[in-house]
């Protein structure tokens, strides 16, 4: 997901921040509150290099569409990156990111909390004090125990899976706390590590410290729930809200419908203009549809932001242009090759699968290095610290090629000379995800690799390919996904999805199932660093025996084509979010 922020009074500063920032980048186009929905869009790149139609206006409905619903509207259980971006309609932390465009949209900010944390104890002791004012959508004070309670219910993994493990694993490694729902106090408050003396203090004790402390406060995990309206696994039926808008209406994998909340307390808020009277979101499983209906002017923007498929982005950029981004994500696109599955606990067929790949053809149907993104050779984003061009495959060097005889040599080596039988699975709707794993299947059959694509709904992925039981079930050796930062060090791509202590039952994301205690010493030696570029070394060093163990296989770094409507206001990329528009600001000219 991502990183950091600088506090500033509303939408008269957010209104400053965007004119200045558009005038410094004039030439990626015009736009402001002349444009009308079906009208000139701000110009190409407007939103990519600046601020695309800047405007304080309020009211009307931004109308967002996508392929894939939240993986949940419960910000205990969010982890998609789309779903952390759009609950800052509702749900608020004690520090959260700056709205401002591009790399200083990860600088973190106070949000429920007065200031940023007061920090003692060798880096161990954090300490916030609230802010005035803020209140649930009931009315009622938000309090310290609120906020305690909701961060507990991270612990509930039983009940409530598919969330980050960081403030669990970082406040509690030993694993002794079991949630709010087996929790015996009668206040079901019980997590020793966080204090709350009073009901505008609250204090966080670190077994250990962890420079990214702070990162994981402002993930949607760690957003304060009322224990008068938990629910449990219901509550993200309708969640209650802390921010600027309540749920009016959510009907699961087809739409959601947010209405102002009329006991938010603006001046409690200095992040969120919160511009537009009613925000709705319809899920469209129909990719092609949901390019034709946003380009007609029917919707605003893409609330999943994988971009365009090639249909629409080959209309779009000939002609509305001027509507249209080229996004540079975060994101990279790749592989987990299951490294529990026979043949793949050989780590010579795991490398047979490396070097028979053909990633320029991959790249290719991802939309090319315009659409899709630049060929990876390793999986660090190159805004995170440690991140370089070690390439122990020659992928660069062979331009994306496969290479054959080197894959024959692996096949021989690993006692398979005649190929073997796997499978890939491909999510149905993230564009081009199907398409590129059977470019994958074609490459690897050059070789003897037999593989079938299994194309499942990423909505259900969390249980599909993050259970490690349906994964040998149906035998997914080959896993086709993508990663953004939770935050912008190794510790917030890396640790989910390559720690072998990260590795769960269900909601899995280290989908490669490797636990290697070299590559999990990594993290603990880069966390006992405060200076953040001797950490990017270690973090390098990781980045290298993860490469060199071919247990991930990288493919792009993604960029993507994305749809702006005419009538949308204060569209920016953010790195907060791993390059997508900042949802929050965004607004519609009526």
């Amino acid at each position: 997901m991502t990183p950091q922020r600088s506090s500033r009074p509303g939408r008269i500063a957010v209104a400053a921040l965007v004119v200045a920032a558009l005038t410094a980048t004039a030439a990626c186009g015009g736009g402001g509150d002349d444009d009308k929905a079906g009208g000139k869009g701000a110009g190409f790149n407007a939103g990519a290099k600046g601020i695309a139609n800047p405007s304080t206006k309020t009211g009307g409905t931004l109308k967002f569409i996508g392929k894939q619903d939240l993986d949940s509207a419960d910000p205990t259980r969010q982890y998609y990156g789309m779903a952390w971006d759009f609950s800052r309609f509702y749900s608020r932390q004690l520090v959260s990111y700056a709205t401002k465009p591009g790399a200083a949209g990860a600088e973190l900010v106070p949000d429920l909390a007065a200031g940023k944390a007061v920090i003692t104890n060798g880096g161990k002791t954090y300490t916030y004090k609230l802010r005035d004012g803020i209140t649930w959508e009931d009315g009622t004070p938000i309090t310290s125990k609120d906020i305690k309670y909701g961060i507990q219910r991270v612990w509930a993994t039983d009940v409530l899976p598919g969330g980050p493990a960081y403030l669990r694993q970082v406040l509690d490694p030993a694993g002794a706390y079991k949630g709010p729902y087996k929790d015996t106090t009668p206040d079901k408050l019980g997590l020793k590590a966080i204090l709350t003396p009073d009901d505008k203090t609250i204090v966080f004790n670190l077994p250990k410290a962890n420079g990214d402390f702070e990162q994981m406060l402002a993930m949607p995990a760690g957003s304060p729930v009322k224990r008068e309206k938990d629910n449990g696994a219901q509550y993200q039926l309708k969640p209650f809200s802390s921010g600027p808008y309540k749920f009016e209406k959510y009907e699961p994998k087809k739409s959601i419908s947010l209405v102002r909340n009329d006991k938010w307390n603006k001046a409690s808020d200095p992040i969120r203009p919160a511009l537009p009277d009613k925000i709705t979101v319809t899920i469209n499983s129909n990719i092609e549809a949901i390019d034709e209906l946003l380009i007609k002017g029917e919707y605003d923007v893409d609330l999943n932001a994988t971009g365009m498929g090639q249909a629409g982005r080959t209309k779009a950029l000939k002609e509305h242009k001027d509507n249209v981004d080229n996004m540079t994500t975060s994101f990279v696109r790749y592989v987990d090759i299951v490294s529990t599955l026979a043949p793949f606990n050989n780590i010579e067929c795991r490398k047979a699968v490396i070097y028979a790949t053909d990633f320029a053809s991959i790249q290719q149907v991802r939309g090319g290095p315009q659409a899709g993104g630049d060929i990876a050779p390793n999986m660090l984003p190159k805004d995170v610290k440690g991140s370089d061009d070690y390439d122990p495959f020659g992928v660069l060097a062979r331009k994306g090629k496969p290479d054959t005889a080197k894959a024959k040599e692996a096949l021989k080596a690993c006692g398979k000379p005649e190929g073997f039988s796997t499978n890939i699975s491909a999510r149905s709707n993230n564009p081009g995800e199907v398409q590129a794993a059977e470019a994958l299947q074609e490459s690897l059959s050059a070789v003897g690799i037999k593989t079938q694509v299994d194309p499942i709904d990423g909505a259900e992925s969390s249980s599909i390919t993050g259970s490690p039981a349906v994964v040998k079930q149906r035998n997914l050796g080959l896993i086709m996904t993508g990663w953004g930062p939770d935050f912008p060090t190794g510790q917030g791509f890396s640790q989910p999805i390559i720690d072998g202590r990260f590795i769960a039952d269900n909601a899995n994301y280290n989908m490669s199932q490797t636990n290697d205690p070299k590559i999990n010493k990594f993290f603990d030696d880069a966390l006992l660093e405060t200076d953040p570029n001797k950490a990017g070394e270690i973090y390098k060093q990781m980045n290298h025996a993860v490469a060199d163990l071919a247990v991930q296989m990288p493919l792009v770094y993604e960029k993507n084509i994305t749809w702006r409507s005419s009538r949308l206001t204060n569209a920016y990329s953010t790195a907060a979010y791993s390059g997508r528009y900042d949802y929050v600001t965004l607004g519609v000219v009526k």
